[in-house]
């Protein structure tokens, strides 16, 4: 019983772990969707709040953040985590910039056989260059994503929580690590 229980237990945190990560890339997404929303309606001098929009915007951030776990538990970019953080960052971005580009090219492509298009009219009426606009407004959004992300892997999730949330962590980690030099 006590290892079907402790099954049961693993399989609670894993799934209370993915939710908080989850939960985190959907709200960063969320953020910056919304101001690109607020930007576009400022640029276009549309005064009236479209809800629309940002309720799109909310949902969008919620697939990519699901698209991006899934990239992950398929291991996307790993194969450079060797590298500088910066290079990692950089090259993760960019794949899962690909990644959403994929699949919002697959949701397009569905939308228009749903309508009633052929398969080979969907293709030719998918928008390419706003799907594209779209994937660099998301490779900018992914290079601090990732850079943190990254950094959390680096240090440990702990340590990188205590540096973010906690009142006090540079000054414990500032006397941890001070060689008795001092400072410039």
């Amino acid at each position: 019983m006590s290892t079907e229980t402790s099954k049961k237990a693993v399989i609670k945190q894993k799934a209370i772990h993915e939710g908080q990560e989850f939960a985190g890339i959907a709200l960063y997404l969320a953020f910056f969707f919304c101001a690109v929303v607020t930007y576009r309606m400022l640029l276009l001098r549309q005064y009236q709040i479209s809800y629309f929009n940002y309720g799109a915007a909310l949902i969008n951030a919620l697939v990519i953040a699901k698209v991006i776990l899934i990239g992950e538990y398929a291991r996307l970019g790993h194969k450079r985590e060797a590298k500088p953080l910066l290079y990692t960052s950089l090259y993760k971005a960019f794949m899962f910039s690909l990644l959403v580009l994929a699949f919002h090219i697959l949701e397009e492509v569905i939308k228009l056989l749903i309508h009633g298009e052929k398969i080979v009219e969907a293709l030719h009426r998918v928008q390419i260059d706003e799907l594209l606009s779209r994937c660099v407004i998301i490779f900018c959004t992914f290079i601090p994503l990732f850079a943190f992300r990254e950094l959390q892997r680096v240090i440990g999730e702990e340590n990188f929580r205590s540096l973010f949330f906690r009142t006090g962590a540079m000054a414990k980690s500032d006397s941890a690590t001070s060689t008795g030099s001092p400072r410039d």
